[in-house]
């Protein structure tokens, strides 16, 4: 099937060569075509334009405190969050560390940082030294106080890799251990499943809120066993980030009666 560039050269081509054969349409026709293509595209162009102004405006007028239902969020109600960015944009350390910063004044204490590529990871000394008071999730994993207790903030950097190895880990132990075979097959539960996770080590908290940063609509590999009950989010490009659209979507996020089954 010819695209728009494709299917106008094509017509240009056979108007001018008097090859009518096979196609269908005149030279006026062509030129209704193109002008009610044209048309649309650019009313398509000033929707856009018009719906990123709203989103601006309205963004302003958050951050600027004057809508007063984004003033009292229970925040409470997020014990965990966590922020996927795409690779790339995870270079952005300021970015990323002004993005804490926001998350750390409306009070959200416990968070995750989550990148395929283990960027973050790689800034994750810098990020809790600009965050001063920021604990490494790891190091309070092994108190016995209940981690969505803690008042200090907790940070957490995961990975693809940490997805990955959780997965095959967790395999291994099921595998060398008593798990039942039906007709050759294994046979697990989600119980079993969490169970050797937890035995291998990948505990982490399962985030109430994901807010994905980047191009794609997706969780970009986010362990999957740690999504059972979040919800999740698309932000846009980590650039183009505001505070308002923050507040907007963590309001959006509390307002929403959450089921979990009964």
């Amino acid at each position: 099937m010819l695209n728009r560039p494709q299917f106008f050269e094509f017509a240009d081509y056979k108007i001018r060569n008097h090859d009518d054969e096979g196609f269908p349409y005149s030279y006026s026709g062509i030129i209704f075509l193109q002008f009610a293509w044209n048309i649309i595209h650019l009313l398509a162009s000033m929707s856009y334009v018009f719906w990123d102004i709203i989103y601006l405006f309205q963004s302003y007028l958050i951050s600027s405190g004057l809508l007063k239902k984004y003033k009292s969020l229970n925040i409470n109600q997020i014990h965990h969050l966590a922020i996927v960015i795409e690779s790339e944009e995870a270079h952005n350390t300021s970015r990323v560390i002004e993005l804490l910063r926001w998350l750390t004044t409306l009070g959200v204490n416990s968070i995750c940082l989550y990148d395929m590529d283990g960027v973050l990871k790689k800034s994750k000394d810098i990020i809790l030294t600009e965050l001063d008071d920021a604990s490494l999730f790891e190091l309070e994993a092994e108190k016995k106080k209940p981690l969505h207790e803690q008042k200090q903030r907790i940070v957490e950097f995961a990975s693809l890799s940490d997805g990955k190895e959780g997965i095959t880990r967790a395999a291994n132990y099921l595998c060398s251990h008593d798990v039942k075979i039906a007709n050759g097959t294994l046979v697990f539960t989600e119980a079993n499943m969490s169970q050797a996770l937890k035995a291998c080590g990948y505990v982490g908290l399962d985030p109430n809120l994901l807010i994905v940063y980047g191009p794609a609509r997706c969780h970009l590999g986010f362990p999957p066993w740690r999504l059972r009950y979040t919800e999740i989010v698309h932000m846009g490009p980590l650039k183009s980030m505001r505070y308002g659209a923050l507040v907007k979507a963590i309001y959006q996020f509390l307002k929403v009666r959450q089921n979990h089954g009964t």
